[in-house]
């Protein structure tokens, strides 16, 4: 996650899945990976100063139970940015009290960094109805102060499914307490043509360690709003997608600008 910015909807990243863990009876897992290749990585609605603006290649591996519903989990995507610099501190007289690592500006980083996510939890289905809770650890290489946990519940029915991820500890991009909602619906189109919707709304806690109040900071805001149009390449198992992002505001109530990326990827069984 960019050193003070939001963390925001993943597009074009892996969906969750699920992994198998050892239980003292016999049961069915099942394992998977993914890759794909993408023109930009925005997160959550942030497209003013995305995660990776240039080609973000990203992918996972997941491993599932059906008899027992437990899953586990990774994913990870390259970063355009790093906050591995020394950086000079100061008092509040502006007197040099010495260094920290950070990083002013992404162009002042030499590196880039990479995010990986670590996940897992419980998935049930009862009919038309799904659902799943578990966790989520975000771990960065080469970004300070980023690491976190969060707390996802997503509720489904048929195609329709409603998701929160609760922020447990201060983070750049979040504080303690924010709470991201997901409201995402998929259409079966025509000719293989699926198309997939996204609403993302944030509810803020101010006054973090990282992220302090302000008068332009909001207890609420609506992100963005994706439009995924997806086709499968033929035969390969790969698919082609192309995502329009519908820009909202960031938690300090900045516009983000709307976008468009380009992507492919690829699903298989291990």
């Amino acid at each position: 996650m960019k050193l003070s910015k939001i963390f925001s909807t993943t597009t074009g990243a892996a969906v969750l899945a699920v992994s198998a863990m050892a239980t003292p009876f016999a049961v069915q897992a099942e394992a998977s990976g993914n890759i794909g290749v993408y023109s930009a990585y925005v997160l959550r609605g942030i497209t003013n100063d995305m995660e990776n603006g240039n080609t973000a290649v990203q992918g996972g591996l997941d491993w599932s139970s059906d008899s027992t519903g437990i899953f586990l989990g990774y994913w990870g995507s390259n970063l355009d940015y790093t906050s591995e610099v020394s950086i000079p501190t100061f008092d509040d007289n502006g007197n040099a009290t010495g260094s920290k690592e950070g990083c002013v500006n992404a162009g002042d980083c030499p590196e880039n960094g990479f995010e990986n996510d670590f996940y897992g939890g419980w998935a049930g289905q009862f009919g038309d109805f799904g659902v799943d809770v578990g966790l989520i650890y975000y771990y960065y290489l080469g970004v300070m102060e980023s690491n976190g946990l969060e707390i996802p519940v997503n509720l489904s029915w048929r195609d329709l499914t409603l998701g929160m991820k609760y922020l447990t500890n201060d983070v750049t991009w979040g504080n303690a307490g924010d709470i991201y909602w997901t409201l995402g619906y998929d259409f079966a189109l025509p000719a293989d043509f699926t198309l997939g919707a996204l609403l993302g709304y944030y509810t803020y806690e101010k006054g973090g360690e990282f992220i302090q109040t302000s008068t332009t900071e909001k207890s609420s805001a609506f992100r963005h709003f994706d439009l995924t149009l997806s086709h499968p390449i033929g035969e390969t198992g790969a698919d082609m997608s192309i995502t329009a992002i519908f820009g909202g505001e960031d938690r300090f109530g900045n516009d983000q600008a709307n976008t468009v990326i380009l992507g492919v990827s690829y699903g298989f069984d291990i």
